[in-house]
């Protein structure tokens, strides 16, 4: 007979993988130091997720905020809009920055966990697709297609390489960039 989850004992597990991953980095995460911090066994984490980046993702995935499509009324307010808010949960001390690149290093390591990763991150392509698509005729797919690539592109390797900040500013001039593309 299959074992059924502990609500309590999940929810420790993913309290204690986002705690951890903060403070010590998602390259040190390790199933001994969530198992010791959730106070679990083992078997319990390997029962339920398939990898420490799936109890990552599912973790964030619950505590996340969840960013809407904004209603600005133009194209480059929705975007500025949303890409402030995305930005925003990406900085500071409970900030995901850290996380998400943990997990993008791991999905180019582990080819059994990239669709995992790929759905996740998936969630926001949409809402961005959505954004432009309500402001852009659906004739033009392939150039939104294009656009949420290279928002998203851009806002990876300034994540990913840190060389400039992901700020308003940034959101901004990426909602200016793209609103000329599409006017």
């Amino acid at each position: 007979m299959a074992r059924t989850r502990s609500e309590q004992s999940r929810q420790a597990i993913l309290e204690a993988a986002l705690t951890l991953a903060r403070r010590e980095g998602y390259g040190k995460l390790t199933i001994d130091s969530l198992a010791a911090a959730a106070g679990v066994g083992k078997q319990t984490i390997y029962r339920w997720w398939k990898s420490l980046g799936a109890v990552v993702i599912e973790a964030l995935r619950e505590h996340a905020k969840t960013i809407p499509a904004p209603e600005t009324g133009t194209l480059e307010g929705d975007l500025a809009a949303f890409l402030r808010a995305t930005f925003r949960l990406q900085r500071g001390d409970q900030g995901t920055a850290p996380l998400l690149k943990g997990l993008m290093a791991e999905a180019q390591l582990d080819a059994a966990f990239a669709p995992s990763f790929v759905e996740f991150t998936g969630a926001r392509r949409t809402i961005l697709r959505s954004i432009l698509l309500r402001h852009v005729s659906a004739s033009r797919e392939v150039e939104v297609e294009a656009a949420v690539d290279m928002i998203f592109g851009a806002m990876w390797y300034r994540m990913l390489i840190g060389h400039r900040p992901l700020d308003a500013r940034f959101a901004q001039t990426m909602a200016e960039l793209v609103g000329r593309q599409f006017a």
